[in-house]
């Protein structure tokens, strides 16, 4: 069940020492890993020419391990030392991103990427299991914000600061400087005490493959069993594809419904990133009188209203209004969606469930872009727009009856009592 307990503010959770110290290397390490993709993605395209196929593969060489491997890599966060993890994955991929400076083949680049990702799915789990332990139950609802700010504040920053790196200094200064903002997180994570509650022994057994998939199966099972946590994942799985299969075409909207070129479709598309800064400075308040399931709902309704609108009213104003809402209610269900889970599992399974969490939304975000082109044939961009909205809202409403009807049980039951 949700916490009722009274989120502390980010000011009161900036107070904690590890907090800030996590939250300032993750912001390096954001900033160096947009630079490090602006610059690939600029090389693949203008000095490899490089087709559309072959950039999107830049995207899906980064999604595939943590689709597949993600999962697997949580089992194992689990049972190592968190600390010793994430220093680890931090050196490893600092060196596979200076590697980048001596690659300039395209199947080399793909073959970083992939092995730079699938050492991240070590990292994400290990940070999460992290911030369960050094921060305060009614804290994590305002670490999980200041992490997704941190990401967000990169997010709108880093494309023309790289633009104008790679222009002037070439994209091998964009490297150097991912290599070093890794460099820059371990510093920060070494001297943190991470005590972790001691795990089950099923955590820290046998080392067989038999026991890997005993431990996965055990984190899947919880996911599954767990009347919130499931909702929150099945919700967080189906927004994800329905984004993932409008979202690639907003350019193409952009150009031919709003009749707008590169610069209205550069601001538009940064109003997501702002809008996800607007809903985390505010979801404390918003905490107060919900609980984070009842967030999740609200976060897809919002987001399906804003799809809507931009599919009703094809206009610059309704699209702007209708990506900043979309980032709004991103944050609502990501920052409730991510604490939710980081409260309610057991210490010893955060590792397994986190993972696993990112594996499902990988698997939809690679679908959702892998069936985004052939569904706007077959239905039209604004028609795809208002299934992709009509999906949100579905489940929006599913979840909230859902909740109403265990209200209702729970009033029933204590009334017997």
């Amino acid at each position: 069940m949700d916490s009722p307990a009274q989120p502390l503010s980010f000011r009161e959770v900036l107070q904690i020492r590890a907090v800030r110290r996590l939250w300032l290397g993750q912001l390096v390490s954001l900033f160096g890993d947009f630079l490090a993709v602006f610059a690939v993605i600029s090389v693949v395209t203008y000095k490899l020419n490089a087709g559309p196929a072959q950039v999107t593969l830049v995207i899906i060489s980064f999604m595939i391990p943590m689709a597949f491997i993600g999962p697997v890599a949580g089992v194992f966060v689990d049972r190592w030392d968190l600390k010793r993890t994430m220093i680890t994955s931090d050196l490893v991929r600092a060196v596979l991103a200076l590697a980048l400076v001596f690659n300039s083949r395209l199947n080399g680049i793909y073959a970083i990427l992939l092995l730079l990702s699938t050492v991240s799915t070590f990292f994400i789990p290990a940070q999460s299991v992290t911030l369960r332990t050094i921060v305060p139950r009614e804290g994590l609802l305002a670490a999980n914000a200041l992490m997704q700010q941190a990401m967000q504040v990169v997010r709108i920053i880093s494309p023309a600061l790289a633009g104008a790196m790679v222009g002037s200094l070439g994209e091998n200064s964009c490297y150097l400087i991912d290599s070093f903002s890794f460099l820059f997180s371990a510093a920060m994570i070494a001297p943190l005490v991470i005590r972790r509650e001691q795990t089950a022994p099923a955590a820290t057994g046998g080392k067989t493959v038999g026991s890997v998939v005993t431990e996965l199966g055990a984190g899947m099972k919880f996911i599954f069993t767990h009347a919130s946590i499931s909702f929150v994942i099945i919700s967080l799985t189906a927004g994800m594809f329905a984004i993932s299969s409008f979202s690639p075409l907003l350019a193409v909207y952009i150009r031919d419904f709003l009749k707008a070129g590169t610069k209205m479709f550069g601001f538009i598309n940064s109003l997501v990133g702002i809008g996800m800064i607007f809903g985390t400075l505010f979801i404390n308040r918003f905490a107060r009188t919900r609980s984070k399931t009842h967030l999740v709902i609200e976060g897809l309704l919002g987001i399906g209203v804003s799809v809507a609108l931009m599919a009703a009213v094809n206009q610059v104003w309704a699209a702007a209004l209708g990506n900043f809402g979309i980032g709004i209610g991103a944050a609502l269900i990501m920052v409730s969606s991510q604490t939710l889970i980081q409260q309610e599992t057991p210490i010893a399974l955060v590792g397994r469930v986190s993972s696993s969490v990112w594996a499902l939304l990988s698997v939809a975000q690679l679908v959702g872009l892998v069936f985004s082109g052939s569904m706007a044939q077959a239905l039209g961009i604004v028609r795809l727009f208002y299934t992709s909205a009509g999906m949100l809202t579905l489940i929006a409403g599913f979840g909230y009856f859902r909740l109403q009807k265990r209200a209702q049980a729970m009033a029933a039951g204590a009334s017997n009592d």
